[in-house]
């Protein structure tokens, strides 16, 4: 808490994003560099799927880096209600694009990945349903912040949008035992999952670094601009009140 309290500060925010935006932009291009380069010419194919396996190397970073942003805005937007701390707000909200975009990323590739090994391109199973849930609610958010013209009604109708849909994120993430489903259970996380090879473990612990890393720098850029832009607006009415003073 007492980081979370430090960050509060805008100007103290803006001076650590000044710092790590451009750290986190660096370590993004080269993880995903890196990751791309041994997921195509280090990892081996599988012996059913083919080459088509490594379509997994972007497929399950950005369904991950999806999840995790929604966790992040949910997180925030609580710390906003909590709080009323306008930063916390902008926080949540530079989660939503790039969140959708991972998100989205999942599904476009989970389909490709699909029709290669299942012969259809969608199935209403439970982990498809709940990750394309993600995606409307991603949406739904971001369409609360564009349609509702007092920002402040605005933050706290989207605030609850995001809190109230984080439920959905156990389900993505258990789907796969609750229910029958084409997906696999889990082989990383779980204690008792059978595991990947290093061969195939390494790109993907690579690329979701890499994702995760470019998505500090996507919301910490965004905030970071945000910020100079309500001190350019709170600068400007004290400048026109100098001008007309001197006349």
């Amino acid at each position: 808490m007492g980081m979370i309290s430090f960050l509060a500060n805008p100007l103290r925010f803006k001076k650590f994003a000044r710092i790590a935006a451009p750290i986190f932009g660096v370590l993004a291009l080269v993880l995903i560099v890196t990751g791309i380069w041994v997921g195509i010419w280090r990892s081996p194919e599988d012996q059913l799927q083919g080459h088509s396996v490594r379509i997994m190397y972007v497929h399950v970073p950005a369904v991950w880096n999806g999840m995790m942003a929604y966790g992040a805005m949910a997180l925030a937007s609580l710390f906003a209600y909590i709080w009323r701390h306008p930063l916390a707000d902008e926080l949540a909200r530079a989660c939503a694009l790039p969140g959708a975009a991972f998100t989205a990323l999942g599904l476009l590739t989970g389909s490709l990945w699909g029709k290669t090994s299942w012969g259809t391109f969608w199935q209403w199973d439970g982990r498809m349903t709940s990750t394309l849930i993600l995606l409307f609610l991603f949406i739904g958010y971001m369409a609360v912040w564009a349609g509702t013209p007092d920002k402040r009604r605005a933050a706290r109708i989207a605030g609850l949008v995001a809190m109230v849909g984080s439920i959905n994120l156990p389900i993505i993430k258990f789907s796969v035992d609750w229910w029958n489903t084409l997906h696999q259970t889990s082989s990383v996380s779980m204690p008792d999952a059978p595991g990947l090879p290093a061969s195939i473990l390494l790109p993907l612990m690579l690329m979701t670094f890499g994702y995760s890393f470019f998505f500090g720098w996507l919301v910490l850029s965004k905030v970071q601009n945000s910020i100079s832009k309500a001190g350019a607006k709170r600068r400007k009415p004290a400048a026109a009140k100098t001008s007309l003073e001197n006349l």
